[in-house]
């Protein structure tokens, strides 16, 4: 049996500045669909993940900022700092440690997000 994770609810106040956020970081906008007065569904893809995020009204009861360390995998962990620096994403420095090499950021609600490089860069 196949069990594939491919959506990720992510808690939100303001869809739009969530979505416009999403995209600065790369994430595609695959869908934004208002489905009635009480859903919009967006479902936002990180390239090359077959995984998804999806936000919106009527989508979590989770409240707005309480996902903490969400983890998306980079082959280099220099390029993708220099690259969410420059689309204005605040990031942290670089994070060694000896299981991979770590950037963090947070979302405009304070959703946690770590990206790795599987491999230490000093290795």
């Amino acid at each position: 049996m196949d069990i594939k994770l491919e959506l990720i609810g992510v808690p939100v106040t303001d869809i739009d500045r969530a979505k416009a956020f999403y995209e600065r970081v790369g994430f595609h906008a695959d869908h934004d669909i208002p489905v009635s007065e009480d859903i919009r569904f967006v479902q936002m893809t990180p390239p090359g993940s077959a995984c998804s995020i999806a936000f919106g009204k009527g989508i979590t009861e989770m409240a707005p900022g309480s996902l903490d360390n969400m983890q998306v995998v980079v082959t280099d962990i220099e390029e993708a700092h220099r690259e969410l620096t420059a689309r204005g994403v605040e990031v942290s420095g670089i994070d060694d440690q000896p299981w991979g090499s770590f950037v963090h950021f947070a979302d405009p609600d304070g959703n946690r997000w770590a990206v790795q490089q599987t491999t230490p860069r000093n290795s």
